[in-house]
């Protein structure tokens, strides 16, 4: 019963219009296939540029702030001093 539902509901569905909407197709003519292959090799290839230097951007920003930063090791105002020690829990073994 259930078989013969799903089958009916999937030649429903392909023979339907909408998927025709949605279908790449490649065109007839060799010449503009091989313009649109050059236009997707270029697309991806100016993705991968930006996205070298947007990388590289991001790198050296971190490199010269973390450069720049004043590495005086002075407390501020709301810091606590303190000392602290680790208690042992009975029954628990010891983390090495």
């Amino acid at each position: 019963m259930s078989s013969v539902l799903f089958r009916s509901l999937h030649a429903r569905f392909d023979a339907s219009g909408v998927r025709g909407l949605f279908t790449p197709r490649k065109p007839r003519n060799p010449l503009l296939r091989v313009v649109l292959g050059l236009v997707g090799v270029a697309v991806l290839a100016v993705l991968l540029v930006v996205g070298l230097f947007v990388g590289a951007a991001m790198v050296s920003f971190g490199l010269l702030r973390g450069a720049l930063r004043n590495r005086t090791s002075r407390p501020r105002a709301g810091t606590l001093d303190a000392e602290y020690r680790v208690v042992s829990k009975p029954g628990q073994p010891l983390l090495r």
